[in-house]
C-alpha cells in the first residue's frame, strides 16, 4: 500500500506540527475504534471484554484508515478487516449492518482529515471499502463454515472407515453407525442408482421414494455447474477416489436443498470400483444467510434498490474495455443518468423525515419500472440522489430515452395519507467511450451536469459537456480557494472616479475589489463575488474591502486638509446586510481608520432594499445615523415602487446604465430623456442626489448635466485603477 506523499513544508520533528498531527490522527483512530466497538460488541460472541475487543478493533481500523489514505487506492486491502472481525467471533448476521454502518458514518469523519481528494472521491473510497469489508466478512464466515463442515465430513469419513471395519465384524454395528449418523448418507452403484440411504438423508429430501432406485444424475438443477458431471465420471472410472462440492438438489416438495457433498469411491477387495458413498450436509439455511448478508451489503436498506457500493461495482465493470480474462471487448460505451429530486428538502422540512422516507420508497418503486434490460441498473447512492447506469448503450438517444422514462415516471404526484405530493427531478447525463475515465470522474461529471439542469429550472435532463464541466470545476475551485486567497493577500482594490457633472470635479470614487489569482490572472468581481455570497465568504471579504477603502479615503482626507476630500463608495452585499455584526463592523472601521463618517458611502442594490421590512432596514438606519451615506445602487432594474423611496434610509440614487444608453449620441432618445428627467425630479424632491453609471461619451455627459444629474462615473471619466490615478485626476481638476 502506497501512502500519499507528504505535504511540502510539514515537519516531523518532535513536538512540531507533524508530530501533533500524528497524535491527532492517533486519537481520531482510537475514537473510531471506540464507536465501532460500542456498535458491534453487543452482537459479538467473544470471550473478550469490551476494552479488549476495542483494542482488537484498533489495528483493523488502522487498515481502513491506511486504505482510505492510500496514494494508489486498493479496496481489497480492506478484505482482511472483515476476516479479522469473524476471527474475533463477530459472526452474528445482524452484526454486518452495524459494522458497515459505522464505517459509512464515521470513517471519513475521523480518518478522512488530511486527504487531498475531492469529497466525492473520498465517499467513493469509503463505499468501496465497505464493500471489501463485507466481502472479507462473508468469505471468512463461509470459510469458517466450510471448516466446520470439513470437520463433520472428516468425522463422517472416519465413521465410514469404522463402519467398513465393523461390517466385517458385525453388520449390526455398521447399521447403528449408518442409521445414527447426523449427516445424510447414500450409497449408489457405479451407474448412479441409489441402493441405500439413511434416515438423515430421507429427512433432507422429504421422501424415501424420491431417492431410492433413482439415478443421481436425474437430480439436475439449473444452479449447478456443468463440470460437476465430469467429477462423477472421473470417480466411477477410478481416476479419482473422492470429490467435494456444494450442490443443489430438487426436494420432494419442489423446493431446493443445498448440500455440502463429499463423494468417495468404495472399492472391492481387488481394488476395483464397486460403489459410490455420498455424505451430505444440509447448508440451505447457511447459504440463505450468506445471500442475505450479500444483499444487505449491496442494497439500500430503505428502498431495496442497489446501493452505492453495488452501483460502483457495476460501473467498474461497465467502464472496463476488457473481460475477466483480459480480452478486448471492442469499442464499448457507457451511459449514466444522475437524478436528484427537486425540492425534496422542503418535504423533509415541512412534513418530516418519515414522510420523506415514504416518498423515497415510492420514487424507488417507479424507478424500478424504468429499467427495461439487464444492462441497465438503477441505484440509490444517498439522500434523494439516484443514479442509473447503462452498460454499452447503442446510442446517446437510448440514454436520453432512459432519462425521459425516469422523468415521465416522476410526473404523477405521489399519494401519501390522502395528500398528493408532486415530485420532479433533475438529471445529468454522461455518455461516451469506456476506458477514458474512472468511475469517480464519470459520477462527478454527471453530478455537475445535474446541477446545470437544476439551474435551468429543474424537471429536465442535460447532457454532459466538457467545457461546462471545466467551468463548473473552475467555479468550485475558486470557491474553495477564497478563504486562503484572503489570508494570502491575493485581493486588491481599484478605484473608479465619481465626477461632479456641474463642474467636472472629482468628488469621490467607488472601491472595486479584484482577485489576482495565481493561475487565472486578475479576476473581476462578477467572477467571484457570487461565489463568495453563496458560501458566506463575502462577510470577511467585504470587511477587508471596507477596511482598505477606508484607509485609502483617510489618506485622501489627510491630503485635502484645505478642502473636502473625495468620498469613498463601498458596495454592500445583501448577505452582509443580513449579518448581525454589520453596524458594529462599520463603526469599528471608522474608529480604527479615523475616517469621517461623511466621507463614506455604502452602496446597496435596489433588489435588496425595495420591499424590505422594517427589521431588515434597521441596520442601514443605524449606519445612516452614524453619518454614513447610503446609496441605492442599480436603481430602476427592479421595477421598484417609487413611492417607497421616501421611507428608505438612502441619500443617493445610482441610476442604472440601461436608462442612458440612448443618450450616447445626438439626438438623444426622447423617451429616455423624459424618464431620467422624471427620476431626477423625484429624487431631488426627496432630497436625494443622483449618480449615473456607465457614462461613456461626452454627449451622454452633457445630456445628463442638462437633466440635473449630480454625479457620474464611467469610462468617459476613467476606468477603475490604482488609488494614485484618482489623486492625479484631482490635481488636474484643481489646476
Amino acid at each position: 500500500m502506497t501512502a500519499w506523499p507528504a505535504v511540502a513544508g510539514c515537519t516531523a520533528a518532535s513536538g512540531g506540527p507533524a508530530a501533533s498531527g500524528t497524535a491527532v490522527a492517533g486519537d481520531n483512530l482510537a475514537r473510531f475504534a471506540a464507536i465501532w466497538s460500542r456498535a458491534i460488541y453487543p452482537v459479538t460472541a467473544t470471550s473478550m471484554t469490551r476494552p479488549e475487543f476495542e483494542q482488537h478493533l484498533l489495528p483493523l481500523a488502522g487498515v481502513l484508515r491506511d486504505a482510505l489514505h492510500a496514494y494508489r487506492f486498493e479496496p481489497r486491502d480492506a478484505v482482511p478487516v472483515g476476516a479479522g472481525l469473524v476471527a474475533a467471533h463477530c459472526t452474528d448476521p445482524e452484526a454486518l449492518p452495524s459494522i458497515l454502518g459505522v464505517i459509512d458514518a464515521y470513517l471519513v469523519l475521523y480518518c478522512g482529515p488530511g486527504l487531498d481528494l475531492p469529497a466525492d472521491e473520498i465517499r467513493v473510497r469509503c463505499s468501496r471499502l465497505q464493500h471489501a469489508v463485507a466481502v472479507g466478512f462473508s468469505r471468512a464466515l463461509r470459510e469458517r463454515t466450510l471448516h466446520e463442515q470439513e470437520s463433520i465430513s472428516r468425522a463422517a469419513l472416519n465413521a465410514k472407515s469404522e463402519a467398513e471395519s465393523a461390517l466385517a465384524a458385525s453388520e449390526a454395528r455398521f447399521r447403528a453407525v449408518f442409521e445414527g449418523a447426523a449427516v445424510g448418507i447414500g450409497i449408489a452403484d457405479l451407474d448412479g442408482t441409489v441402493v441405500e440411504i439413511n434416515e438423515a438423508l430421507t429427512r433432507m429430501f422429504g421422501s424415501e421414494a424420491h431417492i431410492m432406485r433413482r439415478k443421481a444424475s436425474e437430480w439436475v438443477h439449473p444452479d449447478n455447474a456443468p463440470e460437476m458431471q465430469n467429477l462423477n465420471r472421473e470417480l466411477v472410472s477410478g481416476e479419482r477416489d473422492h470429490y467435494h462440492i456444494e450442490k443443489a438438489y430438487p426436494k420432494a416438495d419442489g423446493s431446493v436443498l443445498w448440500a455440502n457433498v463429499q463423494v468417495s469411491l468404495l472399492r472391492d477387495a481387488a481394488g476395483l470400483p464397486q460403489y459410490q458413498l455420498a455424505l451430505l450436509e444440509d447448508i440451505t439455511e447457511r447459504r440463505r444467510l450468506l445471500e442475505r448478508l450479500r444483499h444487505q451489503a449491496t442494497h439500500d436498506a430503505l428502498t431495496g434498490l442497489p446501493n452505492r457500493a453495488m452501483f460502483f461495482e457495476r460501473l467498474d465493470r461497465a467502464l472496463s474495455d476488457t473481460d475477466d480474462h483480459g480480452n478486448d471487448l471492442g469499442d464499448r460505451r457507457i451511459g449514466v443518468c444522475y437524478l436528484d429530486l427537486d425540492g425534496f428538502k422542503a418535504v423533509n422540512d415541512s412534513l418530516g423525515h418519515a414522510v420523506g422516507d415514504r416518498l423515497l420508497v415510492a420514487v424507488a418503486d417507479r424507478l424500478r419500472g424504468c429499467v427495461t434490460s439487464p444492462d441497465q441498473l438503477v441505484a440509490r447512492i444517498g439522500g434523494d440522489e439516484f443514479v442509473a447506469v447503462y452498460a454499452d448503450p447503442p446510442s446517446l438517444r437510448a440514454v436520453t430515452d432512459l432519462a425521459g422514462r425516469i422523468l415521465n415516471a416522476l410526473s404523477t404526484p405521489v399519494l401519501l395519507d390522502d395528500r398528493q405530493l408532486p415530485v420532479h427531478g433533475s438529471i445529468g447525463i454522461v455518455h461516451g467511450p469506456v476506458g477514458a475515465r474512472g468511475p469517480a470522474d464519470v459520477l462527478r461529471s454527471a453530478d455537475i451536469t445535474m446541477y446545470r439542469a437544476k439551474e435551468r429550472g429543474g424537471n429536465r435532463y442535460e447532457v454532459a459537456d466538457a467545457a461546462a464541466d471545466a467551468r463548473a470545476i473552475t467555479r468550485h475551485g475558486l470557491t474553495n480557494q477564497l478563504p486562503s486567497a484572503l489570508r494570502h493577500g491575493e485581493f486588491f482594490v481599484e478605484y473608479q472616479p465619481l465626477i461632479g457633472l456641474e463642474n467636472g470635479a472629482v468628488l469621490g470614487a467607488e472601491a472595486l475589489v479584484r482577485w489576482c489569482h495565481p493561475v487565472h490572472g486578475v479576476l473581476g468581481p462578477d467572477q467571484f463575488i457570487p461565489l463568495a455570497e453563496s458560501t458566506g465568504q463575502i462577510v470577511p471579504l467585504g470587511r477587508w474591502v471596507l477596511e482598505q477603502a477606508a484607509l485609502q479615503a483617510r489618506d485622501w482626507q489627510d491630503r485635502h486638509c484645505m478642502g473636502p476630500a473625495p468620498r469613498i463608495n463601498v458596495n454592500l452585499s445583501p448577505v452582509q446586510l443580513g449579518h448581525p455584526d454589520l453596524v458594529a463592523e462599520v463603526a469599528a472601521v471608522l474608529d480604527e481608520t479615523g475616517l469621517r463618517p461623511s466621507a463614506l458611502c455604502l452602496e446597496v442594490t435596489e433588489s435588496a432594499l425595495i420591499g424590505a421590512d422594517e427589521d431588515a432596514l434597521k441596520p442601514l438606519r443605524r449606519i445612516a445615523d452614524l453619518g454614513v451615506a447610503i446609496a441605492l445602487d442599480d436603481f430602476g432594474t427592479g421595477y421598484s415602487n417609487l413611492s417607497s423611496l421616501r421611507w428608505l434610509p438612502v441619500s443617493v440614487l445610482k441610476l442604472d446604465r440601461s436608462f442612458t444608453r440612448g443618450m450616447r449620441q445626438q439626438p438623444a432618445d426622447p423617451v429616455e430623456m423624459k424618464i431620467v428627467e422624471g427620476i431626477v425630479s423625484l429624487a431631488h424632491t426627496l432630497n436625494l442626489t443622483v449618480t449615473v453609471e456607465g457614462v461613456e461619451t461626452r454627449i451622454q455627459a452633457e445630456h445628463l448635466r442638462a437633466l440635473g444629474c449630480d454625479t457620474a462615473q464611467g469610462w468617459y471619466y476613467g476606468k477603475a485603477g490604482p488609488a494614485d490615478q484618482l489623486h492625479r485626476l484631482a490635481r488636474a481638476d484643481a489646476s
